[in-house]
């Protein structure tokens, strides 16, 4: 299949650099996505389209029971029509790794709940038959005004066990299991479509919005649009603040340790060096660097839409954070080994992080080549290091073992992708690890809960 083409191609060490750039730039491109979003409502307009938004719902996605919460303010707040699909099997090989996945999806989601003034009461995953029956259900009713509705009460059946109708009289009228199978496969097509792959996901004029995350992003559209039906400035959901604490003085500040697993691939890394270095200059925390092999680099695959997706989105949520994607050159293969070889020597300088934070701005940024010598002299400089005594780490084999080690670290804490990070006492104990730079601010809470 084609789609199984551009995977492969994408996933390839030996791709050819000028290519696999350009495809990155292009898909990260501010300057593309503004076109983008003037060309889709230039169409729009001329077509007489109402402002139409896709939302995907996923019966056994714990995220999906925290968007359907919140789903009917979106046509209460905006002029929009919304339609909703019913998606079954998603992700598909986008999931490296299908079992820490669902773990950590359901520990996400049941943590961040409560952040949002959302509701989720089950500890773990209800039986699969359930979600069977609750597919059945809902499947007949899809393309009904009460869908939303109905399940929005199947979803608290299911995950809160609130609704006693449903005990009394659960899941009448279920669609028989060939058809219930038609309408999953016709959800999941459109969501393909649309180029994402996963559930709890919403869809406008050729940009995804993942869950309540990225609605901010959609709703930041809609109200450029002038869609808004009020004059309310603030987000459908808004994330309870932490109460911001004084400045520490410096034997105060190695209470906790903080490592960090970074990776010279990953867009989400780059854009969270600025947070996470803020994170460590508030806190008392002793700040650890842990690189980790690229997902590309351990032999993991790249779904086709993910690829583009995830260079898109981080671009999206880098500019929201003042760290902007611009000129980029991938790392993958031998400039990321080389750069991997000068970390120890570095970090035992206390540069580690400010050299991998180089690197990434290096790749993401500026388009420049990090395995080149003349630039890594330029760099290493820059860091008040000696590029002679550094150069003659060059290339050593000695990083690979370190990186596995620091990997298994990771997966300890039931994560696989960066970047990660870890807290813990000052002597190693009760760990607390989140994935992604969505969750930065869930390890700035849990700091200073226990400096509490």
């Amino acid at each position: 299949m084609i789609r199984d083409r551009i995977r492969d191609f994408l996933s390839r060490l030996t791709i050819s650099a000028p290519i696999r750039n350009k495809m990155m730039k292009e898909w990260s491109s501010e300057e593309n996505f503004l076109h983008q979003r003037f060309d889709k409502e230039e169409a729009r307009k001329k077509e007489g389209r109402p402002h139409e938004i896709f939302y995907f719902h996923k019966i056994d996605d714990p995220y999906s029971h925290l968007t359907i919460q919140i789903i009917d303010k979106l046509e209460q707040n905006y002029d929009v029509v919304l339609t909703p699909f019913l998606v079954g099997d998603t992700g598909g090989d986008s999931i490296p790794e299908p079992s820490m996945y669902l773990k950590h999806c359901l520990k996400d989601a049941i943590e961040i709940a409560p952040h949002y003034g959302l509701k989720f009461n089950s500890r773990d995953y209800p039986p699969t038959e359930k979600f069977i029956q609750a597919n059945q259900y809902l499947s007949g009713l899809v393309n009904t005004p009460i869908f939303l509705e109905t399940a929005k009460k199947v979803s608290f059946f299911l995950w809160n066990n609130e609704d006693q109708d449903f005990d009394n009289n659960e899941f009448a009228n279920l669609l028989p299991a060939d058809q219930t199978s038609n309408v999953l496969s016709e959800g999941n097509q459109k969501l393909s479509e649309c180029g994402y792959y996963f559930g709890s996901s919403f869809h406008y004029e050729g940009e995804n919005y993942w869950g309540i995350d990225r609605l901010d992003h959609l709703e930041e559209r809609l109200t450029e649009l002038g869609t808004k039906k009020n004059n309310v400035s603030d987000f459908i959901l808004k994330r309870i603040e932490i109460v911001s604490t004084p400045a520490l003085s410096d034997i105060e500040k190695e209470k906790f340790n903080l490592e960090f697993f970074p990776s010279l691939n990953s867009p989400y890394t780059y854009i969270s060096f600025k947070r996470v270095r803020e994170i460590a200059n508030k806190y008392p925390v002793n700040l650890k660097v842990r690189p980790v092999m690229p997902m590309i680099m351990r032999g993991m695959k790249i779904h086709p839409n993910k690829g583009k997706y995830v260079l898109s989105d981080a671009a999206r949520e880098g500019r929201k954070y003042g760290t902007k994607i611009k000129d980029i050159y991938s790392p993958i293969g031998a400039p990321a080994r080389k750069a991997y070889s000068l970390f120890e020597i570095i970090d035992k300088n206390d540069k580690g992080f400010d050299f991998l934070e180089e690197l990434t701005k290096a790749s993401f940024f500026d388009g420049i080549n990090i395995g080149d010598e003349i630039f890594l002299d330029k760099l290493i400089t820059k860091l008040d290091l000696s590029w002679s005594k550094v150069k003659a780490e060059l290339n050593n084999d000695r990083w690979e073992a370190q990186l596995d080690e620091n990997l298994k670290n990771m997966y300890a804490g039931n994560s696989w992708g960066v970047p990660t990070l870890k807290l813990t006492n000052k002597d190693g104990s009760d760990p607390y690890y989140k994935w992604g730079q969505d969750r930065l601010w869930l390890i700035e809470n849990e700091i200073v809960k226990r400096m509490n």
